[in-house]
């Protein structure tokens, strides 16, 4: 049962894939297990980086949050769900952890001593349809 359209498979809010049930066309470069460049700003991409933040505030001993300033390069890669490939800058905020802030609502530190920006890897494993998000990589330095 052949179907006159490739059906798509829409995972984090405006990320769609073609399905990859039929061969897909010649012209497609996406296959499952091959990561492919993805926009920066993507809703996709952003929801990934700020997991891999938290990630990387819940391991740290800062006595502030970080909170990321850049996002320089993005990959996803279909893979039983999407698995994210991020490098990002991420920077100290003013917000201490202990008050649990959101982020969003957390400015960057302007005072020079406090100031810090990390180098970060991270790889953030995200399967919609069973809402699960695995995060084996956070590599920040």
């Amino acid at each position: 049962s052949s179907h006159p359209f490739m059906p798509l498979m829409c995972f984090t809010l405006l990320f769609c894939v073609v399905s990859v049930t039929n061969a897909p066309p010649p012209h497609s470069t996406i296959r499952p297990g091959s990561p492919v460049p993805v926009n920066i700003n993507n809703p996709g991409v952003r929801k990934a980086t700020r997991l891999g933040v938290y990630r990387y505030n819940n391991s740290s001993n800062d006595l502030f949050l970080f909170k990321e300033s850049q996002i320089r390069k993005a990959m996803v890669q279909i893979v039983r769900g999407l698995k994210y490939m991020l490098h990002v800058e991420i920077k100290r905020t003013v917000c201490e952890k202990r008050d649990h802030s959101s982020l969003d609502s957390c400015h960057f530190q302007r005072e020079k001593n406090l100031q810090q920006m990390l180098r970060c890897y991270f790889e953030v494993w995200i399967t919609p349809w069973t809402h699960t998000v695995h995060i084996p990589v956070a590599h920040c330095q």
